[in-house]
């Protein structure tokens, strides 16, 4: 056992098990925890159950296990990841806190609770509600502060079969990848701010945000859309736009985003019709991940293609940002490694 009162455990054991903090084992049910969990029997070398889902903890089983979550030797099976990240999405926070959790699973996790908390926004798109997803984007921030890299894992991982929350995480989750692509120079050289890096990732998440607007009938529709439709739809960039103010979200880079990612550089786009660089970089951005994040995904309407194939498209289209579209195209060659 070490000075501190914590044992040795073999150093191979969280290959196949993680193991628990106080943190972790505060954010279970106390007498009904989600998940399995097992012990480390020093004198044999190996885990041993101690308690088994649909059972119950009493209160002596409790404090016992309080102790030996403090001993290091209290565990669950990676084999439960699917219900470990189920459980941890909705205290996004608790990432930044297990220390046994592997890249990989962080990234299931991002993935998991981003969607689950935009899609309750957009079900509810108030200031109250708002403020969770806040939260969370936050601790995305704070987890790729120190090594934006790590978007890559997240990017690995983007939905195939689209809603209006998936399409959103997809992009929000890309269109950072592609941003810390661009700027990797200015990550380096801490030319970054921390808010400003905080406000374009809401704006990448949130760019859709007039889509909530729309009904579900017209944004699902799986034939051709009606004049009127069409109208509709084309509405959402400022219906979004006059929703940030109700939602204390008036950032220059969040507007930009919500405003801007239906303009081309051709000046072909809407609402405003800007064209070149008076569409920010980041509505440059967000308007090529929007189309391509839009095709790799089966729609009601539209069946998904490869990235491959979504990549060419864009690049070939003069509308969008050829540094972006460039970008995206690099970022595609890196998934059949």
């Amino acid at each position: 056992m070490h000075a501190k009162g914590r044992m040795d455990v073999p150093d191979g054991l969280n290959e196949e098990y993680y193991q628990i903090s106080p943190d972790i084992l505060r954010s279970f049910n106390k007498f009904r925890p989600p998940l399995n969990i097992f012990m480390f029997n020093e004198k044999v070398g190996r885990v041993a159950p101690y308690y088994q889902v649909g059972g119950r903890l009493t209160k002596e089983q409790i404090e016992t296990l309080a102790q030996m979550v403090k001993e290091g030797i209290i565990f669950v099976s990676r084999t439960d990841h699917p219900v470990y990240v189920k459980h941890i999405a909705y205290q996004l926070d608790l990432v930044l806190i297990d220390r046994n959790l592997k890249e990989s699973e962080i990234a299931d996790i991002f993935v998991e609770a981003l969607t689950m908390r935009i899609g309750e926004f957009y079900d509810q798109p108030v200031a109250a509600v708002m403020e969770k997803l806040w939260s969370d984007l936050m601790v995305l921030t704070e987890y790729l502060w120190n090594d934006p890299f790590r978007i890559k894992a997240l990017a690995r991982r983007l939905h195939t079969e689209h809603t209006l929350a998936r399409h959103s995480v997809n992009s929000g989750i890309l269109a950072l990848a592609m941003f810390i692509r661009m700027k990797s120079d200015s990550f380096s050289k801490n030319e970054i701010t921390r808010n400003h890096f905080n406000r374009l990732t809401a704006g990448f998440f949130l760019h859709d945000l007039g889509m909530t607007k729309i009904p579900a009938f017209i944004r699902e529709k799986p034939k051709p859309l009606t004049t009127d439709e069409r109208a509709k739809i084309d509405k959402h960039p400022l219906l979004g736009y006059e929703m940030l103010s109700k939602l204390d979200l008036k950032y220059k880079e969040i507007e930009a985003c919500v405003i801007e990612h239906h303009e081309r550089v051709t000046g072909k786009g809407y609402p405003q019709k800007k064209s070149g660089r008076d569409i920010s970089q980041l509505g440059r951005i967000i308007g090529a991940v929007d189309s391509y994040c839009a095709m790799i995904t089966k729609r009601p309407y539209a069946e998904a293609v490869s990235p491959v194939e979504a990549a060419t498209a864009i690049s070939r289209d003069q509308g969008y940002d050829p540094e972006v579209t460039k970008n995206i195209q690099a970022w595609v060659l890196t998934l059949k490694k």
